[in-house]
Order: C-alpha cells, then sequence, then structure tokens
C-alpha cells in the first residue's frame, strides 16, 4: 500500500472544458460528426465492459482522440462489506485500456453481500469519516491513481446524523485526500425532496477541491461553482445538444 508522501503525488491529470456522457448509441452519431467544442469523454465501465469486440474497437477509436472520465457507482464506499477485488481489477483493466485521466466514484452505500440497486445514506458519522476515508485510500492505491467522490441523489435521510452532508462530505475529502466531484442535478433533486437550499449547500463544500461537474441543465449552480472555483474545471453533460447550450452559459 503506497504512504502517505507516495499518495500525496499519485498520479492525477484533471480535464478541462466541456464534455459528453458518452453511450453506445452515440457512437454512430458521434463518428459522422463530433461536436467542436468537445473536449473529453465521460464513460461509465457497465455500459462498456462485455459489449464485444466490434463496440469495443470503435470505443477505442474515441479515447485514443479524446481524454476520458471513469463514472462509477460499483465500490459501495460507505458500505461495510470488504471492497470488492474483482471490481477493482475490471476497473484498472478499463482505466489502462481506454487512458482515464479522471476516476468519479459516488458516495454512498449501495452493495452489501451484492448490489443493492439503491444508493442508502451513509451515517453522518465521524466513524464513518474515518471509515469511508481508508477505503477511499484502498482504492486509490488499487487503482494507482486520486479519484474524485461525487455526491449522489438518496431517497431517506442517514439514520444516524452527527453533521449536515455538506460537513459529510467536507470532512470525507479532507480525510481522504481526495478531489470532489459534483452531481449538480442529485443535489437539485435532494434539495427539492429533503427542503433545504442548494445554493446554500454548495457554498458549504469545499469547492476549491473541485474539479469534475455534471452539469445535467443546472447551469445556475454551475454558474455559482465557476464563480467559487475561480478556475477551469471538466464540465459533463448528458447529451449532444447540451454542449452548445453549455458553451453558452459558460
Amino acid at each position: 500500500m503506497a504512504d502517505s508522501h507516495d499518495r500525496q503525488f499519485m498520479k492525477h491529470h484533471p480535464l478541462y472544458g466541456a464534455g459528453l456522457a458518452l453511450r453506445p448509441a452515440l457512437l454512430a452519431p458521434l463518428k459522422s460528426s463530433a461536436p467542436d467544442n468537445l473536449q473529453f469523454l465521460e464513460l461509465t465501465p457497465p455500459d462498456w465492459i462485455g459489449m464485444g469486440e466490434h463496440i469495443g474497437q470503435d470505443l477505442q477509436q474515441f479515447t485514443q482522440h479524446y481524454p476520458s472520465a471513469c463514472l462509477s457507482q460499483s465500490l459501495s464506499l460507505g458500505g461495510p462489506s470488504a471492497l470488492d477485488k474483482e471490481v477493482l481489477r475490471d476497473l484498472r483493466a478499463f482505466i489502462e485500456e481506454h487512458h482515464v485521466q479522471v476516476f468519479s466514484e459516488a458516495l454512498a452505500w449501495s452493495a452489501d453481500d451484492a448490489p443493492l440497486f439503491i444508493n442508502l445514506p451513509i451515517p453522518s458519522t465521524q466513524a464513518a469519516v474515518a471509515w469511508t476515508a481508508d477505503r477511499i485510500t484502498q482504492v486509490q492505491d488499487a487503482l494507482g491513481l486520486r479519484i474524485g467522490i461525487r455526491n449522489v441523489t438518496h431517497r431517506m435521510a442517514p439514520s444516524l446524523i452527527e453533521m449536515n452532508e455538506a460537513e459529510f462530505i467536507s470532512a470525507v475529502v479532507k480525510k481522504a485526500g481526495c478531489s470532489l466531484h459534483l452531481d449538480l442535478h442529485a443535489l437539485t433533486a435532494n434539495s427539492v425532496r429533503f427542503g433545504f437550499d442548494a445554493q446554500a449547500f454548495l457554498q458549504a463544500l469545499p469547492l476549491s477541491c473541485v474539479d469534475y461537474v455534471r452539469v445535467g441543465r443546472e447551469y445556475a449552480l454551475l454558474g455559482e461553482v465557476l464563480t467559487r472555483t475561480h478556475r477551469r474545471v471538466a464540465r459533463c453533460v448528458d447529451d449532444v445538444k447540451q454542449l452548445s447550450l453549455e458553451a453558452v452559459a459558460c
């Protein structure tokens, strides 16, 4: 396992500009006409692993041309079970095959002995901060690069609460030494479900640690992030039409 000094210099190549969440159905349209302002691709491994040699070769053509980010929700960072070593091996192979520069993992409890197919809220306690940060360290060592943790939607509040969610995320980022990735759609959905102010939530986060944003259609919140970070961050949208809207918004 890497020590703290090695981890400080762990491989990290931030992305910049506008990116697209790539799905297999978009391969053919992008082959014929890729948007001029497309600067990176976001890949979700389950969309691609096991899809066959032909699609794999098509994807490699894109990842040889564009930098890429990996969006994962497979590791259950806040769950009680041991990290799945087979999943970590598959993710590392995917990262190396497609030259992934940024790895984004959901800050979630999404598996126990088997996948739960739902994001359970991680208890907002100091003990959970330490547990989750240690698991992030294990993931970073296994993948060989610094990762980012990403906020996700929840259907219920944590059963144990010693701090609010923004404080919990901030504490995990600080203790783990990882990046913070923002999903603005998830933030908005949670603010409606649980009745909190999305702008105030953003302001409570360590935005200096943000280097990746999933925009959704939350351009007002994106403006807040860009204003408060005072630097370029990678901004990912879900469809090709949004790329032009994203350029105008920025």
